[in-house]
C-alpha cells in the first residue's frame, strides 16, 4: 500500500488527531528511509529531518522500556548524555525487531509518535531552531512538516541534549572538538 490508508499511516494520522492536529502528509515514489534521502526529496536542510532513533533499558524479567529518541538529522545520539536525562543506567540501540516490536513500525518509518506501547520520548534541542522539521508518517515513503513546538506536543517529548559532539577540522588543519549550538553536530 502506498497511499494513506496504510494502518501505519493511520495510527499516526490518528495519534495526532486526538490532540488536534491534521497533519499534511506526503507519500514520495522514492525512499524517505534515511534523513539523507528525505532532505534530498523535500528540499530541506538535513538538520530538518527528524529521525526516530529507538534505545531500550533493561528492566525485571527480561522486559525492555523503549526510549525513543528525536534527533536532527545532522546529530548521532550520545549514549552516556541519553542516559543521564533518562536516568537510566544502562542503555543501548535497540535491534532492528526490538524496535518494530516496541513502537509498532519498521526502522526507516518510525514516526515520533503514535507508537503501539508507552514510549518515553527525547527530543534534541538542534531540532528547535528549524520554522518547520520532517518526520516519518509510518513508512519509509511517507512525511509530514511540522513545527518542532508542535512535535514536542505530539510526540509529549522531553527536549534535552542528546546529541554527540563533533570533532571539526579547524582552519589550520589541526581538528578541535567543538559543540555547534546553532545547527547540529554531526553528519
Amino acid at each position: 500500500m502506498s497511499d494513506l490508508s496504510h494502518p501505519a499511516i493511520q495510527r499516526v494520522v490518528q495519534a495526532a488527531a486526538r490532540k488536534g492536529v491534521k497533519l499534511d502528509i506526503t507519500i514520495f515514489d522514492d525512499s524517505t528511509h534515511t534523513a539523507e534521502e528525505a532532505a534530498a526529496v523535500v528540499g530541506a536542510d538535513l538538520g530538518q529531518i527528524v529521525k526516530s532513533l529507538v534505545f531500550v533499558a533493561p528492566r525485571a524479567g527480561g522486559r525492555l522500556a523503549p526510549i525513543v529518541c528525536l534527533v536532527s538529522g545532522r546529530n548521532r545520539v550520545d549514549l552516556a548524555q541519553l542516559a543521564a536525562v533518562t536516568g537510566e543506567a544502562a542503555i543501548r540501540r535497540a535491534t532492528a525487531r526490538e524496535a518494530r516490536d516496541l513502537t509498532g513500525f519498521s526502522i526507516g518509518g518510525i514516526p515520533p509518535f503514535g507508537h503501539g506501547h508507552d514510549v518515553r520520548i527525547v527530543m534534541d534541542p538542534d531540532l528547535c531552531p528549524y520554522p518547520v522539521v520532517w518526520a516519518s508518517a509510518g513508512t519509509d515513503a511517507a512525511i509530514f512538516p511540522v513545527p518542532p513546538g508542535t512535535l514536542r506536543i505530539l510526540a509529549n517529548a522531553l527536549v534535552a541534549p542528546i546529541a554527540e559532539e563533533a570533532w571539526i577540522p579547524a582552519a589550520i588543519g589541526i581538528e578541535t572538538r567543538m559543540r555547534f549550538e546553532t545547527g547540529g553536530s554531526t553528519a
